[in-house]
């Protein structure tokens, strides 16, 4: 008994909210992103979809999300690799929103290899982000759809020790940190050229990096309503031994229609100082 007890003190609760985007509420958290003194709200704004998407459209510091769209069982792809339909229309729709009030969306290149995404807003209205790619040791392949999609501007982040290509595209090139790049510089050469809201897409790796290092504000785990019973989790963590160890953010759950998210706010539950390169060696290595 004893053990249970001090599972559930140690259990987080979670505020649960039903969402239900309106064409009006949309148009208000796109007005917030574009102009940062805009406070006036609508009277009949969805008041559960702006407490989920306001705190990415609004400006004044920096903010780094994690999006993961998995299975009631935490698989975001089959075995074979197929990941279509694995989120919900809604689901799909959150994404989009969260790709469309930030400043640049990241992924790894071996999310590239496998998906060959645009990572463009579609299924709702506004602005594409920039497009980051952490391509560590330079094998972005050429036919990558990003690459001549005539989509917004894309920035390749490779290992300053890699051989030059001519992707079409601009290539920065960031010291190379033991085996891979260092999310911290990543971030920071992000910040050089004004993109301070930055998404975390994907992979599995890519994400537990960020996380790792301390560097995502919020996660969002959006869960869609089917078993798929293996194939690859949606994010892979260094392993701990007790479960006194695991992290436990503060989370707000949010039905969205299709797809169920949590909203987790890792910056609180770690309670961490700020990052520093000198107390951190988590890279980017290859693959991403």
């Amino acid at each position: 008994m004893s053990g249970i007890a001090d599972l559930t003190n140690t259990a987080c609760e979670a505020d649960m909210y039903l969402a239900k985007m309106t064409e009006k509420t949309w148009a208000h958290l796109r007005s917030i992103r574009e102009n940062p003194e805009f406070i006036s709200r609508p009277t009949d704004a969805d008041e559960a979809s702006l407490l989920l998407y306001e705190p990415l459209a609004r400006r004044g510091k920096p903010l780094v999300l994690a999006q993961v769209g998995q299975s009631l069982d935490g698989r975001v792809a089959t075995p074979s690799g197929d990941a279509q339909n694995v989120s919900g229309r809604d689901g799909i729709a959150h994404l989009h929103r969260c790709r469309a009030l930030v400043d640049a969306v990241i992924v790894g290149v071996g999310t590239v290899v496998a998906d060959d995404p645009s990572l463009s807003v579609r299924a709702v209205s506004g602005r594409s982000p920039v497009r980051v790619v952490i391509d560590c040791n330079g094998r972005l392949p050429l036919d990558a759809k990003m690459l001549t999609d005539g989509g917004s501007p894309l920035l390749v982040l490779q290992a300053d020790d890699v051989p030059p290509r001519n992707l079409g595209a601009e290539v920065v090139r960031l010291a190379r940190r033991g085996q891979g790049l260092h999310p911290q510089d990543i971030l920071d050469c992000l910040a050089e050229r004004g993109l301070t809201s930055i998404l975390v897409e994907g992979g599995a790796k890519t994400i537990a990096r960020f996380i790792e290092a301390d560097l995502v504000d919020r996660l969002h785990v959006a869960v869609a309503p089917l078993i798929i019973g293996s194939g690859p989790m949606g994010i892979n963590l260094t392993p701990v031994e007790r479960l006194a160890e695991a992290r436990r953010p503060r989370i707000s759950v949010f039905n969205i229609g299709t797809d169920i998210v949590f909203d987790c706010e890792l910056r609180v539950a770690t309670q961490r100082s700020e990052p520093s390169r000198e107390s951190k060696d988590i890279l980017m290595p290859h693959p991403a």
